[in-house]
């Protein structure tokens, strides 16, 4: 576990010693704080026009504020999370310091967990961001925190099973951009393959629409935790990471 801890932090430190980190954080809290200005002044302007016209207004901030705001940070982890995991093994099998890699004393597990995990923490640190504009709810509202937990949570589920998608696709090529763009079709497939419910009833679709994403994270967007969904997630984590396992097994008898 300690091998696995000492990748993780190389793996951060090389996050952060580039312009990934930062130009990542930027874009998210851009975007999340586009997102949260228009969602409060949609809900501020709601407010105004019943107070006006004399009807009573359920001031549920969770429910008009926190619940799309997740859902939106879902969206944006789809364009964002490529951008994290494409480096992971397409940069080392770029610059050759993969072979260091496997001659290294450290096992292949160690490697992929060490990784995963950093890129996890780095998506965590994005997600922080939003905090400080979630704090004004709380400043100026009286919102529920514990349904705001558990889809903070479904976000992290999310992004830890899509990371471990980008990660394996990462050992399959040396080309960054492959890797991302690659990971970003497998991500919105994942996203909209709900979609084939809508006009689908047969079994083959169930199971797709039981695949997607969507339907796992939005109990959590709810506040919401159901084991069927956790265990969604945590199967994908498993299966990304046993399939970059196993990917990088091949890498070593190739070399």
């Amino acid at each position: 576990m300690n091998n696995a801890l000492t990748i993780c932090r190389k793996e951060l430190k090389s996050y952060f010693s580039s312009p990934i980190a930062y130009l990542l954080m930027t874009m998210y809290a851009v975007l999340f704080g586009f997102f949260f200005w228009n969602a409060v002044g949609y809900f501020v302007n709601l407010s105004f026009q019943a107070a006006l016209s004399g009807r009573s207004f359920p001031m549920d901030v969770n429910e008009m504020i926190v619940r799309p705001l997740l859902m939106n940070t879902s969206v944006i982890g789809l364009f964002l999370i490529p951008l994290i995991s494409m480096r992971l093994f397409a940069e080392e099998k770029r610059s050759g310091t993969i072979e260091l890699l496997f001659t290294s004393p450290i096992s292949d597990l160690e490697i992929i967990i060490g990784k995963w995990l950093a890129a996890l923490i780095l998506y965590a640190c994005l997600l922080g961001i939003s905090l400080l504009n979630i704090l004004f709810l709380f400043a100026y509202g009286n919102p529920d925190w514990r349904p705001m937990l558990v889809g903070y949570l479904g976000l992290l589920l999310q992004a830890g099973g899509l990371l471990a998608v980008g990660a394996f696709i990462s050992t399959t090529t040396r080309n960054q951009i492959i890797a991302g763009a690659v990971t970003f079709g497998a991500c919105l497939l994942l996203w909209v393959l709900e979609w084939v419910g809508g006009y689908e009833t047969a079994t083959w679709a169930t199971v797709l629409g039981y695949l997607s994403v969507v339907r796992h994270f939005e109990p959590f967007s709810k506040g919401v935790i159901d084991s069927k969904d956790a265990v969604y997630f945590a199967s994908l984590i498993f299966f990304g990471l046993f399939l970059t396992a196993r990917s990088l097994e091949s890498l070593r008898w190739r070399a």
